[in-house]
């Protein structure tokens, strides 16, 4: 089969300005590839570990695999970053369940959403000063909630959301 090319070191600033730019134009495996380029020869490269995370998750409505978005979230270097953006997937995949309109998934995807919640609190607990990043996801939950009342806990789960009185 095909060999894969190596970046140059040097190409990695680029590389991840143009994978930022595939994720807003909405073709996240570009990005995806990209960031996997970049870590095959700098595997602890933040930037790129989070562009990862967020590429991944981009593609959870076309039913990608979610083990590798934790993988690479398990590989970031701080606990604020690894809890935010453990939120981040949990919401995504939550997101991506709601715009399947599967009626009997509401259970699942309000858990989804509490998980999100939960890390987000975690994360806003080690927040670093003005970063109130994980405050601003929270409150998207919360308002994601509100407005989808077929979103429901299980019978046997608690239903109450701090916020949703």
């Amino acid at each position: 089969m095909f060999t894969l090319k190596s970046l140059s070191k040097e190409a990695i600033p680029a590389a991840l300005a143009k994978a930022e730019k595939y994720l807003l134009f909405n073709e996240p495996w570009q990005s995806e590839s990209i960031c996997r380029d970049v870590l095959e020869i700098d595997p602890g490269n933040q930037p790129a570990l989070i562009a990862l995370v967020l590429a991944l998750a981009a593609q959870f409505d076309q039913s990608i695999s979610v083990k590798d978005a934790w993988d690479a979230v398990a590989q970031l270097p701080g606990e604020y970053e690894r809890a935010y953006y453990s939120g981040f997937l949990a919401e995504r995949r939550a997101i991506a369940m709601l715009r399947r309109a599967d009626l009997r998934s509401g259970s699942v995807v309000y858990m989804l959403f509490r998980q999100a919640m939960e890390w987000y609190e975690k994360a806003a607990a080690l927040r670093p000063p003005a970063n109130d990043d994980a405050l601003l996801r929270w409150n998207a939950c919360v308002r994601v909630l509100r407005r989808n009342p077929q979103i429901a806990p299980a019978e046997h789960e608690e239903p109450a959301v701090v916020g949703l009185e």
